[in-house]
């Protein structure tokens, strides 16, 4: 038996764990997962039979990894309440209403099919980060595993509570009509719900759950979705166009003319309508987010300050924590909001809710709220495959070639470097604001390379092709998904 057992300890991430499933991970390494879990909540908890919230999302497979994990779970101790299909913030937010220990989540998120993975937390409203990952990883793979007598029970019609608790406290005034698409992932039988609930009218897209995914990945930064939500929000003339990912913890946004707007500008948005009530407040951005937070006007003259911090939901989401945030916006999608607006984690469908509150808060329609940004250019998330073994390695390499760049005084596109900011991969900007970065992403074999300039299209493709020729140099870069 114990031969059979397969779990890659690639597979423990920064702050997910996620495995190609089975080629990387079997059933019981799932049920080893589910022991080094229950050890880890006993340990953290100090109870025998502290209570673990589970759910999963709608994948093939999804079942099934659940079963296998609660089984481990339950070995050591832990009582399971399983809420069934759920929404990853779902199984946030039932860590705070049903006041249970801790939380497990199956759910790869938007990875391609054949990956599983799950997301987990002990502390309300915060997911494991690094320190968490490790211990659980060295808990599971030398099977320190406490041993107890566990139980489960079912936690019947959760997703109406769920829904009902967005719908309630955020009621709006005015008919917004959005395209709310879900790629055929699990928010497809959330978020039209809620929105409509708030008093959106709604038009669906690919909102019918499917798990082949026939279309393309539920994911808010894939082209191709991007492109399918556009089309629709111009054929139906609506007023704003929403993108779930798989799980439902993130929100990509489109606007009334058809153009994507990246998460972080949607951020600067939210965070200036919410800085002329919250005077003085913090928020919190990541790495890959636009320059514009630490200049933007109305953010000054409310006296609020915006901090630059490591991307990884786990990450933002405990800077917000720990600064006591009001707000934290990642480009990716993830947003997070403290109370009053919400309990701290992301939940994509929150962040559409308060679009449609900045929309019914003013006569303008998104286009011209934007517009009334400084304009910059961004390239679109690129990620460049490279071998989880190698990617650290490769940004400490291109880290020390960008800081001799900056001291020789080297130009690109006629401009130096000016800062060098290395708290999550290498951030570097120039004298005009504009920047690039270069990451290791922290749950796919892949870098993570994003670029925005105030002043032309064209010098972000320059500060492209010096990133691209700096990566070709390591010999350890392969395809990127996409490219400018």
């Amino acid at each position: 038996m114990k031969n059979s057992l397969k779990i890659d300890p690639y597979g423990f991430r920064e702050y997910d764990a996620r495995w190609l499933y089975e080629k990387n991970i079997n059933l019981l390494g799932i049920e080893n997962l589910g022991k080094g879990l229950g050890t880890q909540i006993i340990k953290h908890t100090k109870k025998n039979n502290p209570r673990v919230t589970v759910g999963h999302d709608y994948r093939s497979y999804s079942e099934e990894i659940k079963e296998n994990l609660k089984k481990g779970l339950i070995s050591t101790g832990c009582f399971v309440e399983d809420l069934g299909l759920s929404l990853s913030p779902m199984v946030y937010f039932a860590q705070f209403n049903l006041n249970s220990d801790a939380i497990a989540m199956v759910t790869a998120s938007h990875n391609e099919n054949g990956w599983t993975g799950v997301k987990m937390g002990i502390k309300k409203g915060l997911t494991h980060a690094q320190e968490e990952m490790k211990e659980l990883k060295d808990i599971t793979l030398n099977e320190k595993f406490t041993k107890g007598k566990g139980s489960e029970k079912k936690i019947k019609d959760f997703q109406k509570i769920y829904k009902d608790n967005l719908i309630l406290k955020n009621k709006i005034n005015k008919k917004i009509k959005a395209v709310v698409a879900c790629g055929n992932g699990t928010a497809g039988i959330f978020a039209p719900d809620v929105l409509r609930g708030i008093g959106c009218e709604v038009i669906e897209l690919d909102c019918k759950l499917d798990w082949t995914f026939p279309k393309y990945n539920p994911n808010p930064e894939d082209m191709k979705m991007l492109h399918a939500i556009s089309k629709a929000v111009k054929d139906n003339n609506a007023d704003i166009g929403f993108g779930f990912d798989g799980d439902g913890d993130r929100c990509g946004v489109i606007d009334n003319d058809g153009n994507e707007i990246f998460s972080d500008k949607i951020g600067l948005l939210i965070a200036r309508d919410l800085s002329n009530t919250y005077s003085n407040s913090k928020f919190v951005v990541d790495v890959k987010s636009t320059g514009l937070f630490s200049t933007d006007e109305i953010l000054l003259k409310n006296k609020c300050e915006t901090i630059y911090w490591k991307t990884g939901h786990s990450y933002i989401k405990r800077k917000v924590n720990n600064e006591k945030a009001l707000a934290g916006f990642e480009k990716s999608g993830h947003f997070f909001f403290n109370p009053p607006l919400g309990y701290g984690y992301d939940d994509g469908i929150n962040s559409a809710i308060q679009v449609c509150k900045l929309l019914n808060n003013t006569e303008k329609k998104m286009s011209e709220q934007i517009k009334e940004l400084q304009k910059t250019y961004q390239t679109p998330t690129m990620s460049p495959y490279c071998k989880d073994e190698e990617k650290y390695e490769v940004i400490i390499d291109i880290t020390k070639k960008i800081e001799e760049t900056k001291k020789n005084k080297t130009k690109i596109d006629n401009q130096e470097i000016t800062n060098v900011l290395t708290v999550n991969g290498v951030r570097f900007s120039f004298e005009d604001g504009s920047w690039g970065l270069i990451r290791a992403s922290s749950n796919v074999p892949s870098l993570v390379v994003v670029i925005e300039s105030p002043t032309s299209d064209k010098r972000i493709k320059k500060i492209f092709e010096f990133i691209d020729n700096l990566l070709k140099s390591t010999g350890k870069i392969g395809e990127y998904d996409q490219k400018i």
